[in-house]
């Protein structure tokens, strides 16, 4: 590890720590050479997922794309911005943990309506009719069905 004051190339770890919440290992360096102490992060690099659209084109996977569908999703809902994240986190992890590169958007959709449903229904339903694209009353009137059905 290059030190940021001399650039000597050889230092000591002194201090190893997980960081944000066990994703990352903060490490306290101390260098060889002059002595100083700086920090350095390791973090495992993923390798980039990408979304497959319903037009078949493909774009990079984006966590805050995610977020922000589910944010209109639960406007005027009692919903936390932190559940809103653990959710996103959860959906991206759990994509990762596929090995697969490439993921459908539809996949991605369902995963979101499977987290809302358990959060908050109304936020469920308001997903689900942009999701789905409901055509008609009829078509909002039975997703609300199955809803019900299941409890």
């Amino acid at each position: 590890m290059k030190c940021p004051y001399c650039a000597h190339l050889e230092s000591k770890v002194v201090d190893s720590r997980p960081a944000e919440e066990g994703s990352s290992i903060r490490r306290r360096r101390e260098c060889l050479e002059c002595h100083k102490r700086f920090t350095t992060y390791e973090i495992v690099e993923s390798l980039p997922l990408m979304v497959v659209k319903r037009d078949g084109s493909r774009q990079a996977f984006d966590k805050n794309k995610l977020l922000g569908s589910m944010l209109k999703a639960c406007e005027k809902r009692s919903v936390s911005m932190d559940t809103l994240e653990r959710i996103a986190d959860e959906i991206e992890q759990s994509l990762q943990n596929e090995l697969e590169r490439e993921v459908r958007s539809t996949e991605i959709g369902e995963l979101v309506m499977e987290k809302l449903k358990e959060v908050d229904e109304v936020a469920y339903v308001r997903f689900a009719s942009v999701y789905r694209k409901f055509k008609d009353i009829n078509s909002f009137v039975s997703e609300l069905n199955k809803l019900l059905a299941e409890k």
